[in-house]
Parts: structure tokens; sequence; C-alpha cells
């Protein structure tokens, strides 16, 4: 395997912890411990990302080697590697939780990059200080599920941690999927996941928790230096680069945001120690993708009567995490006003994103919220596949005779579909096209828009069910098909046309195709 130079700027210049090992302890003064990763029985290399592995310089070649087999799994550290994880804090369903940390995450350290710099991390290679009881372990299913669907955003071209590979480690793990008292062992599997930063709101909270402002000032300065260096001038004061972090962090999460919208993608597990200060969609837990349009939908089985982390919800509850930020970089912004100035103006810029989302996902040429806000509502009232839908719409001319027909295939309950219901879509149908004509779109303008707004495949949930089915029994080609189309999931595939397909009746109330739990 090529030789990785490591560099690890982030362990050289914050604080460690003084102890050393896995044994479960609250952690002071410090960012990060160091450890080394538990030693896997029997690696063996499930899948890697092409795309993933470039960015580090490293060919398929090198993917199938042993070393790199071993290195990723955790069993051997390489030199200049400085494993290690970090710890921070967090509200987990709007409650403060306290110390969390990195409980089944160990970094293995920065290398650079033509591109920039990457941070290494393992998830699933065992406990670590942070693990909080737990056994810091991944199964199987959460670990195809966090490989495929990192590499599937990044081709959807929203902001995500990477995934390099998915190594099973020979472990037997414990789970119980359900929480109803009925754990089994399941294979254990380790993915690393790549990107310049894994830093959450939840670090920064913890250090102002902890009353270590003084570490808490460095820490933010190291972050800006580090990560938004273009804040960092000559005529900056240091309360100017805060205030212009915590702009950049609202903005950045509001385009995520409108990005998650788009596609129908929802987190599911939104806690502040869940979203990354770089805007970048990170730690695919119990996520799902709707199918039908239900903006009230959640996949996690642990918010399923609170709904708090609903698809419809998610842009007001970044907002709420922003603020637990905010109140984070108080203390060293020394006024509460700027602050709440800045994000203030969230509600604003989610609203401008949504709204350039909405009009390229219609192809228009600008934005019409009667047009787009209706069509929501009546796509809402019967059940209907929101990516099918938007797709057979861009491929549809709007001039046809019956442009509804084309439209049919969408809907997963025909006897919806009342004469009322096909008048009211009818007749939104003619006043899109009219705002078409009176705004001068050309239908092939119209089409190539919609094309690049609204993909063709995305990652269903029944998809990587089936993946991981065929996996637990050792067939890996599902895994390889689905990452291949997910990497251009805009372009029409022929071959692969099954994938585009509506959710299937046995997958809606399935296992692992509806709703998850935490453990997923």
């Amino acid at each position: 395997m090529k030789p990785l130079q490591f560099n690890n700027v982030f362990t050289t210049t914050l604080p460690a912890d003084p102890a050393t090992g896995v044994q479960p302890r609250q952690v002071k003064a410090a960012i990060f411990s160091r450890m080394q990763a538990h030693q896997a029985p029997d690696p063996y290399l499930i899948d890697f990302s092409e795309d993933a592995a470039a960015m580090l310089g490293l060919t398929p070649k090198d993917c199938e080697s042993q070393e790199f087999v071993e290195v990723f799994a955790g069993n051997r550290t390489l030199s200049g590697m400085d494993p290690h994880a970090t710890c921070y804090g967090g509200h987990q369903f709007g409650n403060w939780a306290g110390q969390l940390g990195d409980g089944r995450a160990l970094n293995l350290g920065e290398i650079d990059t033509p591109t920039g710099h990457l941070m290494l991390q393992l998830k699933g290679a065992g406990p670590t200080p942070y693990s909080r009881g737990a056994d810091g372990f991944a199964v199987l299913r959460s670990s195809v599920r966090e490989y495929l669907c990192s590499e599937a955003m990044h081709g959807l071209g929203i902001s995500t941690t990477r995934a390099l590979c998915l190594i099973g480690t020979g472990d037997d793990v414990m789970r119980d999927m359900f929480y109803d008292g009925h754990p089994k062992t399941e294979p254990g599997a380790v993915v690393c996941r790549l990107s310049s930063s894994f830093i959450r709101f939840g670090h920064f909270q913890m250090l102002m928790a902890r009353n270590e402002i003084d570490l808490l000032r460095q820490f933010t300065e190291f972050v800006i230096q580090r990560e938004f260096a273009h804040l960092n001038t000559s005529e900056s004061s240091p309360v100017d680069r805060y205030l212009g972090l915590f702009a950049e962090v609202c903005e950045r999460t509001a385009n995520l945001m409108a990005d998650w919208m788009r596609v129908g993608f929802v987190h599911g597990v939104m806690n502040t120690d869940n979203l990354s200060i770089l805007g970048e969609t990170i730690d695919y837990g119990p996520y799902g993708w709707l199918d039908d349009f239900n903006p009230g939908w959640t996949p996690n089985t642990t918010d399923a009567q609170q709904k708090r982390y609903r698809y419809e919800q998610q842009p007001a509850i970044a907002q709420w995490n922003l603020l637990q930020l905010a109140n984070a970089l108080l203390p060293l912004v020394g006024e509460s006003k700027p602050l709440e100035s800045i994000l203030s103006q969230y509600a604003g810029q989610y609203e401008a994103a949504w709204a350039d989302t909405l009009r390229r996902k219609l192809g228009l040429v600008s934005y019409d919220a009667d047009l787009a806000n209706r069509l929501l509502s009546l796509i809402t009232e019967v059940e209907t596949d929101m990516t099918l839908f938007f797709r057979y719409l861009g491929d549809t001319s709007v001039t046809a005779e019956s442009p509804l027909d084309a439209l049919e295939p969408s809907f997963y309950d025909p006897a919806q579909l009342t004469p009322e219901y096909r008048s009211r879509l009818s007749q939104w149908l003619n006043d899109y096209r009219g705002a078409l004509d009176e705004q001068g779109q050309l239908e092939s303008v119209r089409q190539t828009t919609m094309q690049g707004a609204n993909p063709k495949y995305t990652l269903r949930n029944y998809l990587s069910q089936q993946a991981i089915d065929a996996a637990e029994n050792g067939d890996y080609s599902q895994i390889k098909t689905l990452l291949k189309v997910m990497r251009k999931p805009y372009e029409n595939q022929p071959e692969f046309d099954y994938l585009a397909a509506k959710r299937p009746a046995w997958a809606k109330q399935k296992a692992g195709c509806s709703m998850l739990s935490c453990s997923s």
C-alpha cells in the first residue's frame, strides 16, 4: 500500500487527556484522549470507494492489499499515526446529556492531500474512554448503511463526510436491534470515514459547560485557523473572527438543510453532537428517505412519539442547535446581541435556499411560492413517491395532452386519485404550464434544470436492507451495485431502472425498510 504521510496538527496543537487507554472517565482540560483500536480477530475487505480512495492517493490495488485491510480494521498503526478519540458533549432530543465524545469512533490522524487535509476516522473499532458503558463496536448492518449513504450523499452533491472502505472484523457483536429484550449476535464491521474535520457543535458546548473558557478560546482559534483560515485576517479582532465563524456555520447549515429537504433525506437524530461545524452531513444512524411525501415522518423508532426530528422540522431543529452553539460561544464574544443578530438571519438564509431549491425542482426561471406550496400540499394528500413524482414531472413534456397520465406511476394507491383530486392536480398542471410560459422558460432548459435537481436514484431504505440481508449471507454484490449507481444518481442508467422503482408493499413495515432504532 502506498505510504500515507500523517501530520497530526490536531493532536500536536491541542491538549491531550493525560490518561491513556479505554477505561471510561470524565475528561477535564483536554480535547482528546489517546488510545489504540481493538484488534479485529479476522478482518476482511467487503468494499471500498475508488472515489474516496483517490482523495488519499490510493489506487484500487492499494485498497485490495492485506496491509490496507489491517490498517483500516484498526489492527495496524502506520508510522506517524496518532490514534485518539475526542471529547464533546451535546443536547440529545433537546436535553443536555453532559459528556458524550467519540464512543465508537477512533481518529487515526490527519494527512495532507492536493486539495487540503483529511482526518481518517474508524467507526466501530472498539471501546473508547467515551463509550459510556457500550462496547464501541459497530455491526455490519449499521456499517453498510453508513458506508453507502456517505457516498450516496456525495453523489447527490450534498455536503457530507466520506467513506473510504467497509471492513468486516470477524467479531460477533451483541445487539438488541428492537430494544425489546431479545439481543442477538451480529457480524461486526468497521467503516473508515474521511473529513477535513469531525468537530461538532458539541465540542464547543462541552468546553463551555466545563467553564474552561481559556481552552474554549484556544480551541475556537484552532478551528478558525485550520478550517476557516479566510476569517483570520490581520484586520480582524478575535471577536470578529468568532462572529465570522458563527455566521459561516449558520449559512452552511441553512444550505445543508435545504439540500436534505430537496432529496427527502431525514437524518433521524439531529442532536447537537451530530451536527458538523463544517456544515457536512455526519453520523448516519437511523436515517431514512421519504418514499411517500409525508412531512411528519421520522425514521427513528426512539423518536416515534415525539417526532422531534421529523422531515419537516429539520430546518427548525438546526436553528435550535445553532442557538446552543451561540450559547457556547457567548463567553468569547462577551455579549449576546451580535450572536442573536447572526442567528436571526438563519431563517432568511434557509428560506432563500429552499425557495431556490423549489425553483430548480420545478424548472422555473423564478420562484413561484403559491405554485410550489400548492404542489407540496397536493402530494401530501395522497401517498405520492416524492422522488419519482418530481423526476417524472421533469421528464414529461408539459405541453403533452395529458401530462397527468405520466405522473400516475408515482402514486402508491390509485384508489386515492378521486375525480376531485385529479381535477385539482390537473388545474395545478395547467397553472404550472402557464407560469413557465409567463416566465419564458424553454422546455429543454426546464427539463435539464429539473433533472439536475431531482435525482432518479436515492438510497431507499429497502434497497439498503436488501444489500444488508445479502451481505449477512456473504454476498456483497448488492453493496457494490448500489455504490456504483449512487455515484451518478441524476443520470439515466437503464440497466439499473429497477433501483428507481417505488418502495414495494412488503417493505412498508419490514424492519430496516421503514423505521430504525439508534442501534441501526
